[in-house]
C-alpha cells in the first residue's frame, strides 16, 4: 500500500499537490447567512469572504479515511457581524473534527444538539477539538486573513441545509468593539 502525500505550508496553510479541491464563497453566495441583508447587499457581491482547499485521498463517504483541508477567511463585516463560514453539522452527526489555527484571529462558534451556542478564540497555534453532534462555524474577528487547518473523517459529510434553514441560536456580533454572542429571537 502506497501513501498519498501533498505539501502543507505550515506558515500560511496553503496546500499543494495532486487531489486538492476547494471552493470560494463570495458575498453574493452567502445570501441569508447574515442577519442584516441590506448591509450584505450593499457590499460588492464579488468580494471573497472565504475559500477552502481540501485534500481527499479517498472517496467521500468511505469509512475509515481522513480528509485534510484549509480555510482562508477574510477580515470584514456585514453590519455588525464578522465575516464567517456557512457553518454545518456533519451528515454523520457523531463525527468529530480538529481545527488548527495558522494565521489571524477569530472565533470557533459551536452549537450543541440543545441549541446551546458558545465560542472559543482562535489564534495561531490553537488546536480545537470539535466533538460529534456539534454544529460549527468560524468568524474572523481580526483585521488579517484567518487561516486554519482541519482534519475530519471521510465519511462525515456536511449538512449545510439544516443551518441555512434553522441557523445558530446566537450570532457573533461586534458590540462596542468586542466579539459578543447575541442570542437570536
Amino acid at each position: 500500500m502506497a501513501s498519498t502525500q501533498i505539501k502543507v505550508d505550515v506558515q500560511t496553510g496553503e496546500l499543494s499537490g495532486d487531489k486538492i479541491g476547494g471552493v470560494t464563497r463570495t458575498v453574493d453566495d452567502l445570501k441569508g447567512l447574515f442577519r442584516d441583508e441590506a448591509a450584505r447587499q450593499a457590499l460588492d457581491p464579488h468580494t471573497v469572504v472565504y475559500r477552502t482547499q481540501e485534500f481527499a485521498p479517498v472517496p467521500a463517504g468511505q469509512e475509515g479515511g481522513l480528509f485534510w483541508g484549509t480555510t482562508f477567511l477574510e477580515p470584514g463585516r456585514v453590519g455588525d457581524e464578522y465575516f464567517m463560514t456557512k457553518g454545518h453539522h456533519h451528515t454523520q452527526r457523531s463525527r468529530a473534527e480538529f481545527y488548527l489555527t495558522v494565521t489571524g484571529s477569530g472565533a470557533l462558534i459551536l452549537m450543541d444538539e440543545k441549541r446551546h451556542t458558545v465560542f472559543a478564540p482562535m489564534r495561531p497555534g490553537t488546536l480545537h477539538y470539535i466533538p460529534g453532534n456539534t454544529a460549527h462555524r468560524v468568524a474572523n474577528t481580526g483585521d488579517t486573513v484567518l487561516a486554519f487547518l482541519a482534519c475530519w473523517p471521510s465519511d462525515s459529510g456536511h449538512n449545510y441545509e439544516i443551518i441555512a434553514s434553522h441557523g445558530f441560536s446566537a450570532r457573533l456580533r461586534d458590540v462596542g468593539g468586542v466579539p459578543t454572542l447575541v442570542e437570536e429571537p
